[in-house]
């Protein structure tokens, strides 16, 4: 009996993805990336065109700065409205079958109160789910070095930050949405942050951020096999190398 192919495992979207939207803050907008092409969310885009049959049309709405509410004490010294000021037009206005919400670093660093911020990021999850049959993908707070940043966003540490992504993992799968360990990635390396300000990822950190994200999606949506399958149907065999390997070892064996 086969009892790998009794597993059951939920599948959040078995259609194509068509229209996804990242919302968040500067590291969401591309933080220090040395291009547009290698920040996080174009490298999400590409994995996933890698593995539908259909692309999909992605939109980053990241804004520098940006927290989750006007309720954050970090909101005026911020650039722009916040997510739950923004959310309905930049979200849920473009109609997404994937949402990516990146929140939680500027707010633990700017001081928002832990029970405040889950409250406002909870309203978020729950109305983007209400008014869309998008899958939500929650990213957690990333990590970072400089915790003497400039005032407000100086009133972290590691330890307010782990705080915080340990209470966000809980409220998501509350919400039934799906988490994004992009923090535990990221495995405290600071080689993975720009030296320039210690905040935003460099090309390396947004290379390990975007292999989290899309780990989770294809853990828990088959569309992201499709191609996979599509062209196992037409392969030919190609592990050439294999067979010079073994063909020398039997030779020096038999010699």
């Amino acid at each position: 009996m086969d009892t790998a192919r009794e597993v059951s495992k939920r599948d959040y979207r078995s259609e194509p993805f068509r229209v996804a939207v990242a919302v968040g803050d500067a590291i969401t907008a591309g933080g220090d990336a040395t291009s547009a092409e290698l920040c996080w969310v174009s490298r999400l885009e590409d994995a996933i065109n890698e593995s539908q049959l259909q692309p999909v049309t992605m939109y980053n709405n990241g804004i520098g700065a940006n927290v989750i509410s006007q309720r954050s004490p970090a909101h005026d010294p911020s650039r722009g409205p916040s997510a739950m000021e923004r959310y309905y037009d930049h979200v849920i206005a473009y109609r997404p079958d994937l949402v990516l919400i990146s929140y939680g670093l500027n707010d633990a660093r700017g001081g928002t109160p832990l029970a405040q911020f889950l409250e406002d990021e909870r309203h978020i999850v729950v109305d983007i789910k209400s008014q869309t049959d998008a899958v939500i993908v929650v990213v957690n707070a990333y990590y970072m070095t400089a915790f003497d940043f400039i005032a407000p966003y100086n009133q972290a540490n590691l330890a307010i930050l782990k705080g915080y992504n340990a209470a966000l993992k809980q409220v998501v799968e509350e919400c039934d949405a799906l988490y994004a360990d992009v923090f535990e990635a990221q495995g405290l390396a600071p080689w993975m942050i720009d030296p320039g300000n210690g905040v935003h990822p460099n090309n390396l950190g947004h290379r390990v951020i975007v292999d989290r994200i899309f780990a989770v999606l294809a853990q828990n949506c088959s569309c992201l096999s499709q191609r996979s399958f599509e062209l196992r149907k037409t392969a030919k065999p190609w592990r050439q190398r294999e067979q010079e390997l073994l063909k020398a070892f039997r030779e020096k064996k038999s010699a």
